[in-house]
């Protein structure tokens, strides 16, 4: 008959938790910039980069989205993508902040 220790158990148990946690967080998304944040607001962030402010931004052109800018994280195909600028929190690929740096 084998006994199990209550070392044995902790650690079992232990291991079984941190397995389910890092597959549940494989298929985990970042979650998407809003407009409205006070970090994408200050910057002029837009979805659609067609949406931006031609007054308060009068440098944008059409031209200018987020999957075209130095700081996109991401293939410049995937519809979302990470940006420095704004922590864990994607962009969209259309999108467009003051920050945009032409990708050279």
């Amino acid at each position: 008959m084998h006994t199990t220790t209550r070392r044995c158990f902790m650690l079992q148990a232990a291991a079984t938790a941190g397995a389910t946690l890092s597959a549940a967080s494989v298929g985990a998304q970042p979650a998407r910039i809003d407009e409205k944040d006070p970090q994408a607001v200050a910057l002029g962030y837009r979805h659609d980069t067609n949406q931006v402010d031609k007054v308060k931004f009068p440098r944008h052109a059409a031209s200018q989205r987020c999957d075209n800018c130095q700081l996109y994280q991401a293939k410049a195909t995937d519809p979302w993508g990470g940006c420095p600028l704004f922590g864990t929190r994607q962009v969209a690929g259309p999108g467009w902040c003051s920050a945009w740096v032409r990708k050279g």
